[in-house]
Formats: structure tokens, sequence, C-alpha cells
């Protein structure tokens, strides 16, 4: 396999027209640290109460459109008479005062539940929800069904809506944001009594720029200086291949442990660019070390360091499916005799793994 490290000598750098972003980090679910349902496997996402995590279809689930709404991965939000659950996430970065974001998100009603919810939202805030009192309406884009509830004959729906962001809002929770939930529970059938519970799944969550606003900014910069993109973006040959590995340079940490430090954040940024851009592509997380120290520790300390720099590149935003995976000092690149040639075998790499859906 061809291996190419990318350096300051080696870059090209290129002016470029600003990317759209989805400002939701894993807004389809699809990056986790290992199989698990509990939804804090999706990082960065958090729950309050006990949020469910799938990683492929329930298989009970005959609906047509049973798993998730596009691809693999999606949540779960339980509803009772006296509990409800919320799902939680920074967002990539702070809102911006007056700015226009659109939110959409796609919701479906399990096959298990005896209820509906009337209500299901998103709120948009500074600090994001840790009670009742932080649900302020204005920050909140609803959807409401009076007279029943959600159910679209237990297919997937779109909430969306717009957000004029006050400034500086840093985080969205989904959820029901009824003050109290009983009374927001309708029955599916009327004439069955007892406990009521309804369950819908969550996928494909997005909050962009409007275009409305690209627009308004684009014509601010007539007859001024445009920003300058250039050096900020990583670009990779087009004809880069499946198996194609990319030695990441100036990746650094701590001495025996796997923290990034801030030196790492320039390359790292470039990596995030370039993975919005390609959105198709996904990509492997290599960790390598050198041969110091045991076996056992070399393997742990490289894949954390892998997971470190997987989990940095999606809370910038990339939205690629992504794996991370740690291979100790078993693939050295140089010798482990000098301290030169172990420096190079410390090293964190990106390995394609698919560059179209078709491949």
């Amino acid at each position: 396999m061809l291996v190419f490290i990318l350096g300051l000598g080696l870059l090209k750098a290129q002016t470029l027209t600003p990317v759209q972003k989805n400002l939701v980090p894993n807004g389809s679910f699809e990056n986790y640290r290992k199989k698990s349902g509990s939804i804090r496997q999706a990082i960065p996402w958090t729950q309050i109460a006990s949020v469910d995590f799938y990683q492929s279809p329930v298989e009970k689930d005959t609906c047509s459109m049973r798993g998730g709404y596009k691809s693999e991965c999606y949540a779960g939000l339980r509803f009772q008479k006296r509990y409800k659950e919320f799902v939680q996430v920074r967002l990539a970065e702070a809102l911006h005062r007056g700015t226009i974001y659109d939110f959409e998100m796609h919701i479906r009603l399990a096959y298990w539940s005896n209820a509906l919810v009337k209500s299901l939202g998103v709120l948009i805030s500074k600090g994001g929800y840790h009670s009742q009192g932080d649900a302020v309406k204005s920050c909140i884009i609803d959807s409401i069904c009076k007279k029943g509830g959600f159910i679209n004959n237990y297919q997937w729906f779109t909430i969306k809506g717009k957000y004029k962001a006050d400034g500086g809002e840093k985080y969205i929770t989904i959820g029901n944001f009824f003050p109290r939930i009983e009374k927001d529970l309708v029955r599916i059938n009327i004439f069955k009594l007892g406990f009521r519970e309804a369950y819908y799944f969550v996928d494909e969550v997005s909050l962009y720029k409007a275009k409305e606003t690209e627009e308004k900014v684009a014509v601010e910069y007539v007859g001024s200086i445009k920003p300058n993109y250039e050096d900020s973006i990583l670009t990779v040959r087009k004809d880069i291949k499946v198996g194609e590995k990319v030695a990441l340079k100036n990746i650094f940490f701590e001495e025996g442990k796997h923290y990034l430090l801030p030196e790492s954040y320039v390359e790292l940024n470039k990596l995030s660019q370039y993975l919005i851009r390609n959105t198709k592509m996904e990509i492997q997380i290599n960790g390598h070390s050198d041969n110091t120290g045991s076996r056992n520790r070399n393997q742990k300390i490289s894949e954390l360091r892998a997971r470190e720099v997987f989990e940095y590149l999606i809370k910038k935003g990339v939205q690629n499916k992504m794996y991370f995976k740690g291979y100790g000092s078993s693939q050295p690149v140089a010798s482990n005799d000098t301290d030169e040639g172990k420096q190079k075998n410390r090293r964190v790499e990106f390995e394609i793994v698919k560059t179209n859906p078709n491949e």
C-alpha cells in the first residue's frame, strides 16, 4: 500500500469557497466508540435519563422503513406518564448573533408503542437542558399535533424549522418540552386502559446556516477583501484509492499519554475540512507506537491515541463514517534502534476504507 506524508512541504494549498457544514457533530449517529445500547457511545452525544442507541434494525421491526433513516445507526427516546428522555449534543461551533439557521431531524414511532406524543422538538441553548426551566419557548423549534399525535403509519417523518440565533448557543437538546408529559401523551387505542408508552426513533439531525444568510454574507464581501482560505484545506490526490494510507505529521501527545496537545489542532483542522468536503469518503484512524515498554501497553496507548483523533474530528463537525484502530508497535516504518526511528514509528494515519458509496 502507498503511504503519503502530509507535511508543510507536501501540502498543496488552494483557494476554496467556504463549505456548508452540519453544526451537529455525528448527526447521523454513525460514529461510535464501540457497539453498545447506550447513546453515550455515539460521541459526543449525551443523554438525559437513559437513551437507547441502535447500530442495526430492531429484530422484530417489520416496518418497510425499518432501521435508520438513511444509514445504520439511530437513537431511541422513551416517553411515559411521568418519564421522558432527551438526547443532547454540543455543537461544532457556537451560533452567531442574528444569523438564521435551518434545523432538521427525522423521527419514527416504534412498533411497540401504545401511545403518541403531541409535540416533539429541539431546544437550542447556551448551556444545554437541565430542567424544565431551561425550556424557553423562543429557543425551541417544535412540531405540534394538537388533535392526535405523531404516528405517520410508523414511517419516518421530518421535523424542521428556522432559528434566529441570539448568539453563543452551543447545545441542541431533542425531546418533548411540554411541562407535563402525561397531558401530552395520547393513547393509540382509546379502549385499552393502563400503562402508556410512546417510543420514537431519531436520526439524521442537522443544523446549517440558512441559504439567505449565506447570500447576505456574499453581498457583504463585494468591494472588500474576501476571506483567505489558502492553506486552510488539506488536499490529497484526486485518484486516491481504497487501502491507501495518509500519515499525519504534527500530531502531538503528552509523553506516555493519549491526550492531544494544542499543537496538533492545525493539522487536524485541515483534515476535518478535507473530510467535510468529501463526505462520501470513509476512513479509519490508525494509531502506532514504537517498541518502548510492554506490547500490551503499546497496543492500548496506540488505540487511545487513534480514538482521540477520531473524537476530535467528530467534534469539529465531520460527518463521514469513521473507524479507529490501534496497532501498537506491530507496523514500524523505521528502525526502533534510534530516537529518530522511534519518533517516526509513533504516528497517527488515516486509511481510505471507501471513496464512494458504490465501492
